[in-house]
């Protein structure tokens, strides 16, 4: 953690370097010593360390200054840090401005100049100012802080993109909390407001930055060290890291490629209770974490966020096409790129996506929700721990489903569920519009049992529903089926036959793809179990195969 600041200000060079060595020698390896030659020098100087996020014990500051006098900048100062300490430097002459000082600015303590010996003179009072200080202290919160709108999207984006990578930050509301506008104040150089705003421990700054802006300034890596790798995994969900922690460990060369974060839509589960080893369950960032702790103790080279656009087959090599112009070569290409959540199209949607109507996102928004009643449509598991995450905040949570949960939910996940009281779960139910302005207002839902249209008020909507694979950029090069999903093993088969272009005297490998040499692990596979444990699985089983095909290339 910083330092807390000792802040002292004096016009006169001498007095400050004196002032300053002083404070230096007595307090220096507790505090950071900061001096000023003037008021509007001084604040601005503190400006700058509230938007470091540091924090202000003592401001020292002399009285008799041109322009701004000690009581003027105190006054001024208090209002960026106040809970700081207060001592005014005086000259005989200004006893009696100091003393009606006082009840103005709150000050702790006038001294008078000079000092000398601080031994005697200076360090008692502000000892005794400092303990006073420390016995309140509270340390902040160091990290990423993040300035901006509940209903904008880009901040949605900022947020979500800073939980689902696990960098811990602080959200600050513009419309709620008054710090926010105040650094958003500081940080303006052309007088403009502009959100969000994302502030870092060093002091530099981010205006609406785009999720490869926030990579590269948190350290996360987005280009390959190296041109060829045995393996390249595209995905980072439970079945690519999985297959990143086994290839790795058994010596193949691993890139793995993620668009958005490790862990995938499983990594932004709110709980995963029937997952094999863990009796009390875990959240879907905990297992993420773990797994990728895990893959780069191995050697994996994680790319993230960074997206895979396309793919060349020039045997034996496989090349793929990064979204910034690179290539990467490989000899066997695993495809883990999962599923998203199927979009809902009717009226409004597009507008008021990331303003109150949000896909997944249960972990990000949940505690905005505080009090509040919010709809969940969707009746898998995803959906059944969102409400359950939902549940310890929000005021009721309401869950629209077409079809009785037993149809595609766990059944400890219903049980959890029915005994929870402010969870209310709408069978044979859909929305069918959602309206507002700047922000979600009110959803029209329509019950397909009595056809009867109802509309509602509330700002909250989580969308939880199909399974859509992300598997376009694959057009013409592996066979999918007529949903998008990639054909593997036997069902390439056709009478017995293996796939027109496939070249190879044996058939494809139970998780290999029509193309030899890719192969296809986790929910983008088709006929897949929609699980963490079975994408697990998949990735683990599929690194046996590819170690059978590289020793035939």
């Amino acid at each position: 953690m910083a330092k807390p600041v000792v802040l002292t200000v004096d016009d006169d060079p001498d007095v400050l370097q004196a002032v300053y060595r002083d404070l230096r020698h007595q307090y220096g390896d507790r505090f950071r010593i900061v001096r000023a030659d003037s008021g509007s020098s001084a604040l601005t100087a503190l400006q700058q360390i509230k938007l470091r996020n540091e924090l202000v014990a003592l401001f020292l500051v002399d009285q008799r200054m041109p322009q701004m006098g000690g009581v003027e900048f105190l006054e001024q100062a208090i209002d960026v840090f106040p809970n700081a300490k207060r001592a005014l430097l005086t000259a005989y002459a200004d006893t009696d401005a100091a003393i009606r000082a006082i009840n103005r600015t709150r000050i702790d303590y006038y001294l008078l100049k000079p000092w000398d010996p601080p031994e005697e003179r200076l360090y008692p009072v502000l000892d005794d100012l400092l303990d006073d200080w420390l016995a309140s202290f509270r340390p902040p919160f160091e990290g990423i802080r993040v300035i901006g709108n509940r209903w904008s999207p880009l901040s949605h984006q900022v947020k979500n993109f800073l939980a689902r990578n696990q960098m811990p930050y602080q959200w600050l509301d513009i419309e709620l909390e008054s710090e926010a506008a105040q650094l958003v104040e500081y940080a303006e150089s052309d007088g403009r407001q502009q959100l969000p705003l994302v502030l870092f421990p060093d002091g530099s700054r981010l205006v609406q930055p785009s999720n490869r802006a926030i990579a590269d300034k948190i350290g996360l890596k987005t280009q390959a060290e190296r041109p060829f790798y045995d393996l390249a995994i595209v995905g980072g969900g439970p079945a690519g890291l999985a297959a990143a922690v086994y290839g790795a460990s058994e010596g193949l060369s691993t890139v793995m490629i993620e668009r958005e974060a490790p862990g995938g839509q499983a990594g932004s589960s709110s709980r995963i209770e029937n997952y094999l080893g863990f009796p009390v369950g875990l959240s879907g960032m905990d297992l993420a974490r773990r797994a990728v702790t895990q893959a780069r103790r191995f050697g994996v080279e994680i790319l993230t966020p960074q997206e895979v656009t396309g793919i060349r087959i020039t045997d034996p090599y496989r090349i793929l096409q990064l979204a910034d112009g690179s290539e990467i070569s490989c000899h066997a290409l695993l495809i883990a790129t999962g599923v998203s959540y199927r979009r809902l199209d009717i009226p409004g949607m597009d507008k008021l996506c990331g303003a109150g109507v949000y896909y997944g996102a249960a972990m990000t928004e949940a505690i905005a929700c505080q009090g509040e009643v919010v709809y969940v449509v969707g009746g898998a598991n995803s959906a059944g721990q969102a409400a359950m995450h939902f549940s310890k905040y929000a005021r009721e949570v309401i869950m629209l489903v077409r079809s009785p949960l037993s149809k595609s939910m766990s059944q400890y996940l219903i049980d959890q569920i029915a005994s929870t009281d402010n969870i209310t779960v709408c069978t044979g139910c859909v929305v069918e519009e959602v309206k507002g302005e700047s922000n979600l207002e009110a959803i029209v839902i329509r019950d397909m049992n009595t056809g009867v249209v109802e509309t509602v008020n509330t700002t909250s909507l989580f969308i939880f529903i199909g399974a859509m694979p992300k598997t376009d950029w694959l057009d013409g090069v592996v066979e999918r089926d007529e949903r998008g999903f990639i054909l593997t093993g036997p069902d390439l088969m056709h009478d017995g036959h293996p796939p027109k272009r496939w070249n190879l005297e044996r058939d494809p490998f139970l998780l290999e793809s029509s193309v030899p040499g890719i192969f296809v692990a986790g929910d983008a596979r088709h006929g897949s179990v929609k699980r963490v444990a079975s994408g697990v699985g998949e990735g683990s089983i599929s690194v046996q195969f590819i170690h059978r095909y590289l020793s035939r290339v």
